[in-house]
């Protein structure tokens, strides 16, 4: 009976089993349709509600764009008012200036016509002053009797002499003016330096005496047969005169230094007694080792005396060698100190650097101690020398310089040149052989002659003046003064002098000028 109770079960649950899918089913699709119902409600209240949403943002948006359109017309119509009404001025401003133009136009219109009536009455009037001209000019020459170019000539030659008188008297009265500043400034200068600076007179020889303890050393001098004379002659190169002078032997040579040599050697020789070629050989060669130490002494006693420092052992040297070397009888060393002492009160005076100018002046004739064995003058020697133990710019510009070969760059070259001449030209400085001295007064006169209106020209003071006569017809008041200037002039640029030279211009009135 169990098996029909499970039967009973089976198929009751075969039937309730679908049938409880199916009401399940039915309600599941219920409840969908029933949710389904409930989103197209939600969908279409959410479509309704941003349908009237955008209508809402449309419309606003709509009146926003509106107002922009408004506001943005209202703002162009303001802008276009204000455009017009600049428009209007700038019109307004053209039509006046259009206004101001034709008036000016007007105006220019009635000048022109009135410069065109002047014009015309300036060339009619200018016809008249031509031929009034003409008529006055024709008049002047049936009056004078000369032609236009006659008359032209002749008050040219008026005019050129009133010229030439005038300015002769201006060169004159500015050179007076400017003689008496410069010669009283450079005379103090140069008499304070003179007076600083006393130099010994010297005076030029070619001989030197030896004295003898007796006569007898004569004839031990000569040596057997002349030999210890020759020797001694060979040895120096200087002659030894041995004539009745008691107790001397006289040293004749050119050459300073050979003749110091020969001195030195023959005083040891006759001290030491004796007197034979060897033993001349050897006091020769210890007389030059002498000469040689006494150079290089007097070249450091020339710098310590002027205070110069620094200067190269071989220009030290050379300057002692100087000692040796004369200039028309003056000591070509003493000379060199002179000018170095000259050229230093001269800078001190000037307010320039004082040991610079002593040392450009106690070098500017360093020349002249090898100018005997080397080739050239002494200038170019000694800027080559300068240069070669390194001498500063300034230095070798004074030594080029110091005699005008060229042109001086500084104030020190200038005081070397000015101290050189003052040393130079002292009186007893120097002394010239008779032959110079007539030469150059010669050519002084022959220079001077060379003039147009010249008569004569003497020259005296030992050529320290020049006296020109002149022809009264040929040379005028005024042209004396010209005159004697081109003569100064011609005579710097042709002679050599020491000193200056006194042109002194004579015909109805004197004129004096100076080459300097």
């Amino acid at each position: 009976m169990w098996w029909q109770v499970l039967l009973a079960i089976v198929v009751t649950l075969v039937i309730a089993v679908p049938t409880t899918a199916l009401v399940a089913i039915n309600y599941q699709k219920k409840m969908v349709e029933a949710k389904l119902g409930n989103a197209d409600e939600k969908a279409r209240e959410i479509i309704d509600e941003a349908l009237k949403t955008a209508e809402t943002k449309k419309r606003e948006s709509l009146l926003e764009v509106k107002e922009e359109s408004i506001r943005t017309k209202n703002e162009l119509d303001k802008e276009i008012k204000e455009r017009r009404a600049e428009a209007q001025r700038y019109e307004r401003r053209v039509q006046q200036k259009e206004e101001n133009i034709d008036k000016k136009a007007d105006a220019i219109e009635k000048k022109e016509a009135s410069l065109a009536e002047k014009e015309e009455t300036l060339a009619k009037q200018r016809e008249e002053i031509s031929k009034l001209s003409e008529q006055r000019l024709q008049e002047l020459e049936r009056i004078s009797g000369l032609t236009s170019e006659q008359a032209k000539d002749y008050l040219l030659k008026i005019v050129e002499d009133e010229v030439k008188h005038e300015t002769a008297v201006m060169v004159k009265e500015m050179e007076s003016r400017a003689k008496e500043e410069a010669d009283k400034k450079a005379k103090e200068y140069v008499v304070t330096a003179i007076q600083k600076c006393a130099a010994d007179h010297v005076s030029e020889t070619t001989i030197s005496v030896v004295q003898l303890p007796n006569d007898e050393m004569k004839g031990r001098i000569i040596g057997r047969e002349g030999r210890n004379i020759r020797t001694l002659e060979t040895m120096t190169g200087v002659d030894l005169i041995i004539d009745d002078t008691p107790e001397a032997v006289i040293l004749s040579g050119f050459d300073p230094i050979r003749r110091e040599v020969a001195r030195i050697a023959l005083e040891k020789l006759i001290v030491d007694g004796r007197i034979h070629p060897a033993r001349i050989e050897e006091m020769v060669e210890k007389a030059q080792k002498e000469v040689e130490v006494m150079m290089k002494e007097e070249g450091e006693a020339a710098t310590l005396e002027v205070g110069v420092h620094g200067i190269h052992p071989e220009l030290v040297r050379l300057l002692g060698k100087m000692k040796f070397r004369t200039s028309y009888g003056q000591n070509a060393l003493k000379h060199s100190i002179e000018v170095a002492q000259l050229s230093g009160l001269l800078a001190a005076e000037m307010g320039l650097d004082v040991r610079m100018a002593k040392r450009a002046g106690l070098l500017h004739d360093i020349g002249k101690a090898v100018d005997h064995e080397m080739e050239g003058s002494h200038i170019q020697l000694g800027v080559e020398l300068c240069r070669k133990y390194k001498e500063g710019p300034i230095v070798i510009n004074a030594v080029e310089s110091h005699h005008g070969d060229v042109e001086a760059q500084t104030l020190i070259a200038c005081l070397v040149q000015a101290a050189d001449t003052i040393s130079a030209a002292r009186p007893g400085a120097r002394r010239e052989t008779l032959e110079t001295y007539t030469t150059r007064l010669k050519q002084l006169e022959d220079i001077t002659n060379n003039f147009k209106g010249v008569d004569k020209s003497f020259a005296i003071q030992a050529g320290r003046e020049i006296r020109v006569m002149v022809v009264p017809e040929q040379i005028s008041d005024s042209d004396m003064v010209l005159l004697a200037r081109d003569i100064s002039k011609q005579i710097e640029a042709e002679l050599e002098y020491p000193g200056q030279i006194k042109v002194n211009v004579i015909r109805e009135s004197r004129v004096i000028d100076y080459a300097k």
